[in-house]
């Protein structure tokens, strides 16, 4: 297995970690929690480069790795919604975008095709990884190790109902449209489904 996909794996499992340590009520859980994601969502960022510029693309990575960013974005959501920070519907319509994209990435595989992300895919990462860093940093103020970083959030503009609902929406907007896009770029794919 080559290292892209090493980086694909392990964000599978630092996903799993994450998971285990903000459902855990450790007192520390965001803050542990925090780092984990932003390394997480690193490896996002180092296995496809790293792919790129070595040319170690394989058919493993270019199904995983969307796979792997979307098991960590939706596993964050859900923890997030847990917290009461994102409302259940916006994780839910979330969600069915990123099965909808898996469910037609399984139907072009299944026709020889492989559907790599477009650019406006990865804006939609770009958005949910930092709405997800936000929240999860508004957690982790909630806790000793960065309670004297939680002012900040006192902040209008830096405030939950401010910054934290436009990065919601924002993301939500573009989760939405690039699903729309994908689909609607690919349809040909179901016509023989």
């Amino acid at each position: 297995m080559n290292l892209p996909n090493q980086l694909t794996v392990l964000r599978l499992i630092l996903t799993m970690v994450f998971v285990g340590v903000t459902a855990s009520n450790a007192s520390w859980a965001f803050s542990i929690g925090l780092p984990l994601f932003i390394a997480a969502s690193i490896t996002d960022w180092m296995d496809g480069a790293i792919a790129r510029k070595r040319n170690l693309v394989t058919t493993f990575g270019k199904l995983m790795d969307p796979l792997a960013d979307k098991i960590l974005m939706c596993a964050t959501f859900v923890v997030l919604t847990a917290h009461h920070l994102i409302p259940a519907w916006v994780v839910i319509l979330i969600l069915s975008r990123e099965f909808l994209v898996t469910g037609l990435r399984l139907v072009a595989s299944s026709q020889g095709a492989i559907l790599a992300a477009d650019s406006l895919g990865k804006l939609k990462t770009i958005l949910q990884i930092a709405t997800a860093i936000y929240l999860l940093l508004f957690l982790a103020t909630k806790e000793e190790l960065l309670r004297a970083i939680g002012p900040v959030f006192s902040i209008k503009w830096l405030s939950l109902a401010y910054l934290g609902n436009a990065l919601i929406y924002a993301a939500l907007f573009v989760t939405a449209i690039s699903g729309w896009r994908y689909l609607s770029s690919n349809r040909h794919l179901l016509k023989d489904a």
